[in-house]
């Protein structure tokens, strides 16, 4: 074969080689080219509308849970425990025993110190009836009653000190974990057992002295604590501190909370809300409708394109207060006006929608990733 001929039949074959690559591109452009000008499906979500709401303003703080009554029981004198009457966690009442210490040491003191206050009694009448015949002196007689008046300070000091070997509840309330056994030698101030009493209960924190003028006793109170994220407990101010912290500028407040089913616990840490007596109009949303930034918060705003279809509008808004997972919208959004619920991660502004759950009122539901991942950033903000 010549060399001309090979050279066309090498040519040739390079030919249809580059010709299939480059036809392959052009294929594979092609393709790419209907992907990308295929219309975007729109997203599914679900929708709510911006609320006008009666809005009572509040100061926000955080304070700890206390008890009205709140001790650690100890023994004032020391024994061996031979008696214990109650059980941790159980309710007692003002003057319900506790424990009993061996007394029986205590009981023959006392038997002793009677007989000796029986024998001066007698001594002091049989005196009596002497001096007022002059048979003896004023001095034998002052001396008879002194010692009849010693032996009975002494009884009851006794008496006293035996009290002291019974351990009673200073006052109603529930008993913490019992910290003593059977037959355990207590020296003087043992703890025993804490008890706290729980109903009613306080709440206190503090206030910053500006807002010291627009809160009194009487107020509203609300508390939450993270034992019970969706419960909300009430009360109102019992007590307002009398002076202003120089070091941090702030008063300290008391409320008391009803606390019938002893939910909360002293030691708590509770985030407390003041109502203020006088309630505004305001726009609120829910909080999963509201994506919190640290450039700014915004809301998708959902409106009709020219074609009349849904698509999102992001809109920032300014925040105020939240509230049972409402929050306040103070400028940004009108009342009425539809906005995108949850899901707010997956969507940009522009995009197509479809309605799946058009709410009239803000619902209060979190589900989800979303709602876990906006909780974490407001939290952040």
């Amino acid at each position: 074969m010549s060399t001309t001929r090979r050279f066309i039949i090498v040519t040739l074959g390079l030919l249809l080689v580059f010709g299939g690559i480059a036809g392959y591109k052009v294929f594979e452009y092609r393709m790419m080219q209907q992907y990308l000008n295929k219309e975007e499906p729109p997203a599914l979500v679900d929708a709510t509308r911006a609320e006008s709401r009666e809005w009572v303003p509040s100061l926000h703080s955080v304070g700890s849970v206390r008890a009205i009554n709140g001790i650690r029981v100890a023994n004032e004198v020391p024994g061996v425990v031979e008696e214990i009457q109650f059980e941790s966690g159980d309710m007692v009442e003002a003057g319900d025993v506790l424990i009993r210490l061996d007394a029986e040491t205590d009981k023959a003191a006392l038997e002793t110190r009677k007989a000796e206050a029986e024998r001066a009694r007698q001594e002091f009448e049989r005196l009596s009836n002497l001096v007022s015949r002059d048979a003896v002196s004023q001095s034998q007689y002052d001396e008879a009653k002194a010692n009849f008046d010693a032996s009975r300070a002494r009884v009851n000091a006794q008496e006293a000190q035996l009290r002291k070997k019974t351990i009673r509840a200073p006052f109603p309330g529930k008993t913490g974990l019992r910290q003593v056994d059977q037959g355990e030698y207590m020296a003087t101030g043992t703890p025993i057992v804490e008890i706290n009493m729980v109903d009613p209960i306080y709440v206190e924190y503090t206030v910053p002295e500006k807002h010291l003028g627009t809160i009194s006793t009487g107020d509203r109170v609300t508390a939450t604590v993270a034992a019970f994220p969706e419960r909300i407990f009430e009360g109102e101010i019992s007590a307002i501190n009398s002076s202003v912290s120089a070091e941090t500028r702030t008063v300290r407040v008391r409320a008391t909370l009803d606390n019938e089913d002893g939910a909360l616990r002293p030691g708590m840490f509770a985030n407390v809300r003041t109502l203020r007596p006088e309630p505004r109009k305001a726009v609120v949303v829910p909080r999963t409708a509201i994506s919190f930034n640290t450039y700014g918060d915004f809301v998708y705003v959902i409106a009709e394109n020219d074609e009349g279809e849904l698509v999102t509008e992001r809109r920032s808004v300014e925040t105020g207060v939240e509230r049972d997972r409402v929050v306040e919208v103070e400028s940004g959004l009108e009342a009425g006006e539809r906005i995108v619920n949850t899901g707010l991660l997956r969507l940009r502004a522009g995009q197509r929608v479809e309605i799946a759950d058009d709410n009239d009122e803000p619902s209060d539901d979190i589900s989800g990733e979303e709602a876990e991942k906006a909780a974490e950033q407001g939290a952040a903000d």
